[in-house]
């Protein structure tokens, strides 16, 4: 058997005949250099970093454009390290999942070591500190999820860890915001070389995001004495501390079974899944999608890897913002968000599976070619069309890709305004255009206030995935019942449509309201209703 690990990798010709690319460097001497220079650390070790972002600093040692590899940080799943970095020998078996059921395997190998950086692992703590003191250092790149960067509560408060963080100062603290800006803190004290801090997180304005964080940590210990003015400039300037903005995209969806099992039958061992105690399912494997997008701002006052060579497209921030704009707004997310709703609704487990849905399709292409393209602006490195045409007809369609609606439904009421409020907006600012002609946004809208019922189109009790506003959006709809229609008045919805912090707009006042009410009350007509409202829609 294949076994993936420093020495497994020596049977070149056993990976071969199982069809799996392996690296042509000296992965020792890779390790070697990058512990003498590091100069990139990744926070956030999950799969999207090990199958798109390591696998980019792989493609460029394999063209011999660098020397070193990256050093992976987690902040949150420790036996994420434990058991697929350091069981693995920091490895990954990338297996992207094409159209036509093939499978392209390959081992990244450009991950040097995998570090836990809680402050109950103050060896890994230390050689944290000794990269962000080394003035090679180039960039810190984070994958944490939106959610990473958050100081606050929903109600605005300061969360208890990072409350305590700000008590405890740079050498105590845990969240992952505050560990970063401590780091900043040892970089400064020993060189105050220039970095750059880029998060390629799947979020809008995600660079200021991150910066807004790490300046928050960095003012709460100046008003306590715990860090110097001169520092917190330091990393006001971005001459010296940039956080570049991104768009990224490329689905890494947990790990599938009949990816598993086909490694197997390759001759490869020690393929199986683990969830972790902080239920993390990873695998010594990632799946992917082939297609892959990495938009950068080029800010970086240190330098940076030849990324361009890996695929990666350089621009300035405003190219940067309007390239996630279109994803985020048009091409993309809102019709993953379509295809989430009513997937559920529908009883489907596969997106995939969604896709050959007559009305389904036609619904997430009214949402995008129909409605999202005429008010789409072309940042000019990519075609609007041209994205929408391969995520339609290329990407969702892709049954080899095991994604699920209930996977894309998870914080729906965070994503609403800007997959759909923004389109809106737009329709409300132009002349030619009217926000009350549109169809098939309000539809998807309708629907998710019928999936907010944890009912399915037949009447059975369905989970709802999980959402920070879940109980309380319930609770509003509470009087709102299948079978009775006449109960989905303007009194019960009212107060949802109208909360613009949920759609951006007010749905009143742009005369959505009286549609989405129509559409809502027709899918509440009994079993079945939810289908044949998109039967007599779309």
């Amino acid at each position: 058997m294949l076994t993936l690990n420093n020495q497994g990798l020596q049977d070149r010709a056993g990976w071969k005949a199982a069809g799996v690319a392996l690296p042509n460097y000296d992965r020792n001497q890779m390790r070697e250099q990058t512990k003498k220079n590091p100069t990139w650390v990744h926070f956030g070790a999950g799969n999207i970093f090990r199958g798109f972002i390591a696998r980019l600093q792989h493609d460029l040692l394999n063209q011999g454009l660098v020397t070193g590899g990256i050093v992976a940080a987690d902040t949150f799943d420790y036996d994420n390290i434990d058991k697929i970095y350091h069981g693995y020998d920091c490895l990954t078996m990338l297996v992207l999942l094409m159209p036509d059921g093939t499978m392209k395997k390959e081992i990244i190998a450009s991950v040097a070591e995998g570090l836990k950086v809680g402050s109950m692992y103050p060896e890994d703590r230390e050689k944290l500190k000794s990269i962000f003191c080394n003035p090679g250092l180039q960039m810190a790149s984070f994958t944490i999820s939106e959610k990473g960067y958050a100081l606050k509560d929903l109600q605005g408060a300061f969360l208890p860890a990072v409350q305590k963080d700000f008590e405890q100062g740079p050498n105590h603290c845990c969240h992952a915001m505050s560990v970063v800006t401590a780091m900043l803190w040892e970089r400064y004290n020993k060189s105050a070389a220039p970095v750059a801090m880029v998060s390629m997180d799947n979020c809008s304005h995600n660079g200021e995001k991150l910066r807004s964080s790490v300046m928050t940590v960095a003012e709460q210990w100046l008003s306590r004495g715990m860090v110097t003015k001169a520092f917190v400039d330091w990393i006001h300037d971005e001459n010296m501390v940039s956080f570049p903005w991104t768009m990224i995209d490329k689905i890494t969806p947990r790990p599938a079974k009949v990816v598993e099992d086909a490694l197997r039958d390759c001759g490869i061992a020690d393929m199986t899944p683990i969830i972790t105690p902080k239920n993390t399912f990873v695998a010594p494997f990632v799946n992917a999608e082939e297609p892959q997008y990495l938009v950068i701002e080029d800010r970086f006052p240190n330098g940076r890897p030849p990324l361009e060579k890996a695929g990666v497209s350089f621009a300035d921030r405003d190219t940067v913002n309007l390239t996630e704009k279109m994803k985020v707004t048009t091409c993309l997310n809102p019709l993953h968000t379509a295809l989430a709703v009513y997937g559920c609704l529908l009883g489907y487990t596969s997106i995939a599976a969604e896709m050959k849905d007559p009305e389904l399709r036609a619904l997430v292409e009214g949402v995008g070619y129909g409605e999202g393209l005429p008010v789409v602006v072309d940042p000019g490195i990519l075609s609007p069309r041209d994205f929408i045409a391969e995520v339609v007809n290329k990407r969702l369609p892709n049954p080899f890709i095991p994604d699920m609606p209930q996977r894309i439904a998870t914080d729906t009421s965070q994503k609403v305004a800007i997959r759909f409020g923004e389109t809106i907006k737009s329709y409300a600012a132009r002349e030619d255009l009217d926000p009350a002609s549109l169809k098939y946004i309000p539809l998807v809208l309708a629907g998710w206030l019928r999936y907010l019922l944890g009912l399915d189109d037949n009447g059975k009790v369905m989970e709802c995935s999980g959402d920070p506003m879940l109980e309380e959006l319930q609770a509003q709809l509470s009087t709102v019942k299948l079978g009775s229609p006449e109960s989905a008045t303007d009194a019960v919805l009212k107060p949802i449509l109208t909360n613009a912090s949920l759609f951006a707009v007010d749905l009143y006042e742009m005369g959505l309201a009286g549609k989405i009410r129509t559409f809502l009350q027709e899918m509440l007509e009994g079993p079945g209703a939810v289908r044949a409202c998109l039967k007599a829609h779309v």
